[in-house]
């Protein structure tokens, strides 16, 4: 992490090196997008985090628990807000992967069929989730109480709060689309679910 190791201060956090090239997602997602989202947002969240808990009682607590220490907290909502997306960016990357979508394994397509029906009943709760959520924000597949759901959460929020095990997400916000697709944030969606989305990642999560 630069900026001066922020700004001379000891670097708490650090930006996770993507889990491919920036134009490995190219079919759906060009180079350009990731650059940008990962190299000036996701870095951004990064910095400011720790800018904002240098030489505080938070410094030495892992991003989980920055997120729970803060969540509600109205003296702490620009800690909660860069920690939860720092969090969920790097969560993002990796519900992501080249040559992805295509069938999950064996143990999620059960559980996947148990909770929605069938894989396009699970794909097509998701591109709802990401059309019916108004401005910036996230879709998740959950893991709650043994069953698959489809959730929604704005701007920073994110499951770890919610008491439901997040398996992967989809990033709504524009950065995430907009160069590449405009405000067709239904055709990122359908790219995404299609050739992108990491089944094996959310099975992983699973445990």
């Amino acid at each position: 992490m630069t900026e001066a190791d922020v700004l001379e201060n000891k670097v708490t956090h650090v930006l996770p090196s993507l889990p491919y090239a920036e134009n490995a997602l190219a079919s759906i997602i060009s180079a350009r997008t990731i650059g940008f989202h990962y190299g000036k947002h996701h870095k951004g969240y990064v910095v400011t985090l720790n800018k904002l808990i240098a030489g505080t009682e938070l410094a030495d607590l892992s991003l989980e628990k920055l997120i729970a220490e803060t969540d509600d907290k109205a003296d702490k909502v620009a800690i909660f807000n860069n920690a939860a997306q720092t969090w969920n960016h790097t969560f993002y990357w990796r519900s992501l992967r080249p040559q992805g979508g295509g069938e999950p394994p064996a143990a999620l397509k059960q559980k996947i069929d148990a909770s929605f029906g069938n894989l396009a009943a699970c794909k097509k709760a998701l591109a709802t989730a990401a059309a019916a959520q108004f401005g910036s924000g996230w879709v998740w597949l959950v893991l709650d109480a043994g069953a698959l759901k489809v959730i929604k959460s704005g701007n920073a929020d994110t499951p770890l709060t919610k008491g439901v095990k997040p398996l992967l997400t989809i990033d709504v916000w524009e950065h995430a689309y907009y160069l590449d697709c405009q405000n067709r944030r239904a055709d990122y969606m359908t790219g995404v679910l299609d050739k992108l989305i990491n089944w094996g990642f959310a099975a992983d999560n699973i445990g």
